[in-house]
């Protein structure tokens, strides 16, 4: 599998996550802490697969413009994992700030995800092309199966 579409298939898993803790009530406590806790281990992974594999290519093979998208990629990645979601892990899933917290959540990454699949992707596509994009998926698999086992998780 190639980078991007690795890239999106995760971006699909995260997506209908959220739409599902989005669907949640204060009543169902288990299925949020189930979902957030699975949100939070796939963010976790994808966001070390882009800074660590994907990122580098990508301001490697392009400019200016490619700098700027990776520095802003990684703003939203740090805005999400070291803010919005220690804020949401540490609210209980049975108030009502934790439904409000949750679609902040949802809304960054949807803006996130936008961004990297309508700007950011087909440029890499571009610059990168085919062949790399399959090593780099190679690369991506490998450490995403690695990061699986040590978090304690079936691949």
């Amino acid at each position: 599998m190639n980078a991007v579409d690795l890239l999106k298939q995760d971006h699909q898993l995260v997506k209908q996550m959220l739409m599902k803790l989005a669907a949640t009530t204060e009543r169902g406590t288990k299925t949020r802490m189930d979902l957030l806790n699975k949100i939070h281990t796939e963010l976790s992974i994808h966001t070390e697969l882009e800074e660590r594999i994907f990122y580098p290519a990508y301001v490697q093979a392009g400019g200016k413009e490619e700098e700027k998208l990776f520095y802003e990629a990684k703003e939203e990645h740090r805005t999400v994992d070291s803010l919005v979601l220690p804020d949401l892990l540490n609210t209980p899933t049975d108030s009502a700030p934790f439904a409000g917290r949750a679609k902040v959540l949802k809304e960054l990454l949807e803006h996130h995800i936008k961004e990297e699949e309508e700007e950011m992707f087909p440029k890499a596509e571009k610059l990168l092309g085919k062949k790399r994009l399959e090593e780099l998926g190679q690369q991506m698999e490998s450490h995403k199966l690695k990061l699986k086992q040590s978090m304690g998780h079936a691949a």
